[in-house]
């Protein structure tokens, strides 16, 4: 028996264990991005919640393109957010010197806030 053989079908064959051929089959060159904590829990849905997607993203060398483009929006969504609520409710610097622990205060709030519509409207979809 041959070591390895060429299929009808044009995907070659190698012979493995037991005297079956198996096909010589190889996932995409992934190019590799920084992922941070939005890419991360993107992956963690997309493997519990969406396997289909997740799969698909995996066999066509994808994934990590994916992950970073999503981590990438959120950290804009997240910038853009927080500034246009600390204006709608009138957090300032001012106030940051004046009284810094309601600053603090109002900031989380603003913070949860918008880390709540981002996990909402990206990560969770």
């Amino acid at each position: 028996m041959e070591k390895h053989i060429m299929g009808e079908n044009g995907i070659s064959y190698t012979l493995g264990e037991g005297g079956l051929y198996y096909p010589d089959l190889y996932l995409p060159e992934e190019t590799e991005y920084p992922i941070g904590k939005y890419g991360i829990l993107r992956k963690i849905y997309l493997q519990e919640h969406r396997k289909g997607l997740y799969l698909e993203l995996v066999l066509a060398g994808k994934l990590n393109e994916h992950l970073h483009q999503i981590d990438k929006e959120c950290n804009q969504m997240m910038d853009r957010l927080v500034e246009q609520m600390k204006e709608k409710q009138g957090v300032t610097e001012e106030l940051k010197m004046q009284d810094q622990m309601a600053w603090v205060g109002r900031m989380n709030n603003i913070r949860a806030c918008a880390e709540e519509m981002i996990m909402n409207g990206k990560i969770y979809n």
